[in-house]
């Protein structure tokens, strides 16, 4: 589920900034700033599918490091709905 408004290049810096590295793009898109097509053809709206990010993990991946992120996102999530309000 995407945040709508909350597209995610924004995610993306504000993540960055938070010391995780993702994507707002698939793989395979590289280069290319444009809604995933991937997304669409699972039924989500372009609205919903510009809002969204991809997070990869890796082998040594923690459940720590997932927390983390996990917590660092929401705390983003949770300004950017008060600023829109």
């Amino acid at each position: 589920m995407g945040t709508p408004g909350w597209k995610g290049e924004a995610q993306v810096i504000q993540l960055d900034l938070a010391g995780f590295a993702i994507s707002a793009w698939s793989a395979c898109s590289i280069g290319k700033v444009k809604t995933s097509t991937v997304l669409q053809a699972m039924g989500y709206d372009e609205v919903i599918a510009s809002c969204a990010i991809r997070v990869s993990l890796g082998l040594e991946t923690t459940e720590d490091h997932v927390m983390r992120f996990a917590q660092a996102w929401l705390d983003k999530e949770t300004k950017f709905r008060a600023r829109a309000a």
